[in-house]
């Protein structure tokens, strides 16, 4: 953290004895380990204690949109892994199922249980992630290890079916690119077993009941079930603060329509209650998981499509769950082979609005506490 070169100091009166004090201007970032990307926050001080917050962002805009529509529909794909560059598989299935719902295609059985399990096994690693990052920035340096141990066996079972650990690429217009390979299955169940018995309570353990963390996050951050709807929070933020809305559960697609999911809710509405909710959604997941697999019907992985998909013309908005919240693509189509528009709903973006209320009035050291809470991808917000 710097000193901001370019702004004067504001002098004011405290009141007391007549004595004068100053506001200082810090910059958190764009380069700060506990950013979580390159994000910048013009904090104006008062001692330790947080006056005002102005978040800077726009260091990661690549134009994302408008690449979307000067590419053909299926090309969009490859392209929208780099949004929230920890979900990358949720984020195909965003694109993938807008451009199906334009279309009035419907995915085979055997594609969308496959995308279920994909998904799930998605947002276990990028709460993972979140998890052990935010251990990491209060201080623990051991649960990110633990975490990202987890994560890369996940990553493996990525790369075995999609031939990349990262940018996937995975899914298609009307299904996905591959089936599974043989004896991958067996693999998941196996990694689901161990994680749900060993690694997660081991991983609960660290943190949960740790005098330090729960001083750091109890009481800290507090949203209110009403000021989270009007700030248009979506994800565990929400959650945590009482309010039961996920859209699996709200507007089911794909396989979620035959296998409900259980949100998991929260009332306390600060840091600790959105570690707590990313947390056990772990759980939900791999109940998910194991639950498409017994049902995992056979048949076909892909609908059959033109090479060049053109839409009538018409609009869509078509919304996924992902780990940060609602991430939804809004697509108008011309007829032609490229989208007219599309606009990109990036939960972090809209998340990320709350931030200065929050830290309003609290001490630099909630700062990270509340920050790493929220859970912001920087891609996501810039897009």
């Amino acid at each position: 953290m710097a000193t901001e070169p370019n702004l004067q100091s504001a002098l004011y009166e405290t009141g007391i004895g007549g004595l004068r004090s100053e506001e200082m201007i810090l910059n958190m970032g764009p380069q700060h380990p506990s950013t979580h990307g390159v994000l910048r926050l013009v904090l104006t001080l008062d001692g330790e204690t947080v006056v005002q917050c102005t978040p800077v962002i726009g260091y990661l805009h690549r134009g994302m949109e408008k690449i979307f529509e000067n590419r053909p529909y299926m090309a969009g794909i490859r392209y929208i892994d780099n949004a929230d560059y920890l979900s990358p598989m949720l984020n195909e299935m965003a694109y993938a199922g807008a451009v199906e719902q334009l279309m009035g295609l419907e995915p085979p059985r055997r594609a969308q249980y496959i995308r279920l399990i994909v998904n799930e096994l998605e947002r276990i690693a990028s709460h993972l992630v979140a998890i052990g990052t935010y251990g990491m920035d209060l201080g623990a340096t051991t649960p990110i290890l633990w975490a990202f141990r987890d994560r890369e066996q996940i990553l493996d079972f990525f790369e075995a079916v999609s031939g990349h650990r990262f940018t996937h690429n995975y899914m298609r217009v009307g299904g996905v690119l591959y089936d599974l390979p043989k004896g991958w299955l067996q693999q998941v169940e196996q990694f689901l077993d161990n994680f749900e018995r060993k690694s997660l309570p081991e991983l609960d353990t660290l943190l949960t009941g740790n005098e330090i963390f729960e001083a750091r996050t109890q009481g800290v951050g507090y949203i209110d079930p009403q000021q989270a709807i009007a700030y248009a929070l979506t994800g565990p933020i929400l959650r945590g603060s009482g309010v039961d809305f996920d859209v699996r559960k709200a507007r089911p697609y794909g396989a979620y329509r035959e296998i409900p999911v259980r949100t998991v809710v929260r009332q306390d509405g600060d840091c600790f209650a959105r570690y707590r909710v990313r947390f056990e959604e772990m759980y939900e997941s791999v109940r998910l998981i194991r639950e498409a697999i017994d049902k995992l019907p056979g048949g076909s992985i892909s609908a059959r499509v033109p090479i060049a998909l053109r839409p009538q013309r018409g609009e869509t908005y078509f919304a996924v769950e992902s780990a940060r919240g609602e991430e939804a693509l809004y697509l108008i189509s011309d007829g032609s082979e490229y989208p007219y528009r599309a606009k990109l709903r990036g939960p972090s973006f809209v998340n990320l609005q709350i931030l200065p209320e929050l830290l309003r009035g609290r001490r630099v050291g909630d700062v990270i506490a509340i920050l790493g809470s929220i859970d912001l991808v920087l891609g996501d917000v810039d897009r």
